[in-house]
């Protein structure tokens, strides 16, 4: 079943192959989404199919769309599309496209959205994928197999743009010297693989007693920016917006507190317990609400399952439930909003 999660620390390549393919927060999803009998609901990371299968069990008659990126987990989920005789729909997509996917797939208006946002532990079990630094493999780190990989960036990118992706997806308190270590190794030869990166990390970055790896951050940060996950996190969230039915619930589990910032800044704004005004936000008048929270605050993992499940760690669960406002436009930048600086400023246009 699907296992994405990583913990806080984002000892990715370091979590226990017992734990691979558990869904994370599995009753929990369930809980806050209340599946119903004969609705159309959309997982926006299939991975390995735990929330598709779980979902649709709990709800007889309901009809899912699930997507991914990864061809690969496209592929994996035939057999459960077939068991699921029609109710079951894959596409390879990101979540970012949800709205269109939902609208292709003629399943607007939707009763529920999920999201479980990171790299699934089947990408990081593959070396080939490059993810992870526990395997030594081509460093890519790649989604969806196409456009630019992580050794591209490495290799091509400036050291001011290195050091700032470095510090600000993978709060790498080192980023200055690790960005001026790789443009010195690159200068000699190109960094092509995992083991060579992580190496290089660890000659700059001091390994704590029983922390995580040295290069972990590091990995982490190229990964978000690889594949733009705060962006298309972003996106989803103004999409379920505007494809959820009032009393439609969206449920996102996230593994990383860049990711946790993003959806509570989107929630509390979309209910109306935004503050009035900040450093990133000048005071504007309160809209109309378009949510109003499930939970109070966010859901972490029972004990049991961080003892069973070490990917559950840092999981954290945050659900809403729409109302029949109209929805609105599109947040000019909620990765500012939430505090989150730009690794390289956009250019106006």
């Amino acid at each position: 079943m699907k296992g994405r999660g990583k913990r806080e620390d984002g000892a990715i390549g370091e979590v226990a192959n017992a734990a691979a393919h558990v869904p994370v927060l599995l009753a929990e999803v369930l809980a806050a989404l209340a599946p119903k009998p004969g609705g159309r609901y959309l997982d926006g990371t299939f991975g390995a199919g735990g929330y598709a299968r779980a979902i649709l069990d709990a709800a007889p008659g309901a009809t899912l769309l699930a997507l991914d990126r990864d061809p690969t987990a496209i592929a994996g989920g035939a057999d459960l599309v077939a068991a699921m005789a029609g109710r079951l729909t894959l596409s390879q997509a990101r979540f970012g496209e949800l709205a269109e996917e939902a609208e292709r797939f003629r399943m607007v208006p939707l009763d529920g959205v999920v999201l479980d946002i990171g790299v699934s532990s089947m990408q990081i079990d593959q070396a080939e994928r490059g993810f992870s630094f526990r395997f030594d493999g081509p460093l890519d780190m790649r989604m969806a197999r196409a456009g630019r990989s992580a050794a591209d960036l490495v290799n091509e990118a400036e050291e001011g743009l290195l050091a700032n992706i470095f510090y600000h997806y993978g709060e790498e308190r080192r980023s200055r010297a690790v960005a001026r270590a790789v443009v010195e190794a690159r200068r000699k030869a190109p960094l092509t693989t995992t083991k060579q990166l992580a190496e290089l990390v660890a000659s700059i970055v001091w390994a704590e007693p029983g922390g995580a790896h040295p290069a972990t951050r590091v990995f982490q940060a190229l990964r978000i920016a690889v594949n733009d996950e705060l962006g298309e996190l972003v996106a989803a969230l103004h999409a379920a917006e505007a494809v959820l039915a009032p009393g439609g619930r969206l449920v996102v589990v996230t593994f990383h507190s860049l990711e946790d910032r993003i959806v509570k800044q989107f929630l509390a704004e979309r209910s109306g317990r935004a503050p009035a005004g900040s450093r990133h936000a000048p005071v504007v008048a309160v809209a109309q609400p378009t949510f109003s929270l499930v939970n109070r605050g966010p859901v972490a993992a029972s004990e049991a399952e961080m003892r069973s499940n070490s990917r559950a760690r840092s999981a954290k669960l945050r659900a809403a439930e729409r109302n029949a406002a109209p929805a609105r436009p599109a947040e000019p930048d909620l990765v500012a909003l939430a505090g989150i600086p730009e690794p390289q400023p956009r250019r106006r246009t």
